[in-house]
């Protein structure tokens, strides 16, 4: 039985308003676009554990049941939320931050397996099985989430009911990002690569720009930054982005969709067949 943390103060609360992604890591200068980005957003943002698409699912016994139990925190852009080989404490709910599971090798070169935000969790070894694993999880775009504690997942996992069966088609769904994530980072060109990149990251975000720089999206990639700025002017000389110090702002979606390779639709239909109605899309 989990046991009743009751939080002070209401958690509901309006549907968020529209918002840049803020995304920055180790880099001045786009840490002080992400300071003013923040400044322009609202204070007031009141939070609803359901705008995370997997709470949102619960059955209402359960979610009602997990609702003592869910903390809001803030995740501020760049934290660290388990790192290779550490004992996680918490699985992460996001409602408007994005999280990305990164590999880092011993020379010290990143990529990205996958991104997880509003549609997902972070910490599913807590209910496969391991604990760990060998990647980290790193606050991608700053904002919010809900955690809930190791004990209390298992312990919900493990009544075997419909939070069970939700979380495994989101690892089945998560796993599926990350094998199209290997396929393309090995098979297609740069520049569907990061049409993929943008197109995920906007699935999980209310407005149509993210704030990161070039060298960031190139540590994500896995690839030079030169090529990624090479391939960030080709899509804006063809009309389907607009890029300006460290603000991408997407001109034409369907552009970008037309543009990618088939490893965007293969993870969108896979998390849509197996969680309706938990779409990371706005």
């Amino acid at each position: 039985m989990i046991d009743r943390c009751c939080l002070p103060g209401s958690i509901m609360g309006p549907k968020l308003p529209d918002r840049p992604a803020v995304v920055a890591r180790g880099d001045p200068a786009a840490r002080r676009i992400l300071e003013k980005a923040l400044q322009e957003t609202t204070r007031s943002e009141a939070m609803d554990a359901r705008l995370n698409g997997l709470l949102a699912a619960l059955p209402d016994a359960d979610y009602q049941r997990w609702l003592p139990c869910l903390e809001q925190v803030d995740l501020p852009l760049g934290k660290s939320l388990y790192e290779s080989g550490a004992r996680l404490t918490h699985a992460y709910f996001p409602t408007t931050a994005i999280v990305s599971l990164l590999y880092v090798t011993e020379d010290g070169h990143s990529a990205e397996l996958a991104v997880v935000g509003r549609e997902g969790v972070v910490g599913i070894p807590l209910f496969m099985g391991g604990g760990s694993t060998p990647s980290r999880g790193v606050v991608q775009s700053a904002g919010h989430a809900y955690r809930l504690s190791a004990a209390a997942l298992r312990a919900e996992f493990d009544r075997s009911g419909a939070a069970m069966q939700l979380l495994l088609r989101y690892t089945q769904a998560l796993i599926t990002q990350m094998t199209q994530t290997a396929v393309c980072n090995r098979h297609h060109s740069l520049d569907q690569q990061l049409c993929r990149w943008l197109l995920l990251s906007l699935d999980r975000l209310s407005g149509s720009e993210i704030i990161m720089t070039q060298e960031l999206i190139a540590n994500m990639l896995g690839v030079r930054r030169e090529g990624v700025t090479e391939a960030a002017l080709r899509l804006q000389r063809d009309g389907l982005i607009e890029y300006t110090r460290g603000h991408i702002h997407v001109l034409d979606r369907a552009g970008l969709e037309r543009r990618t390779c088939e490893c965007y639709q293969v993870v969108k239909l896979e998390y849509e067949r197996l969680l309706p109605g938990t779409s990371a899309q706005g």
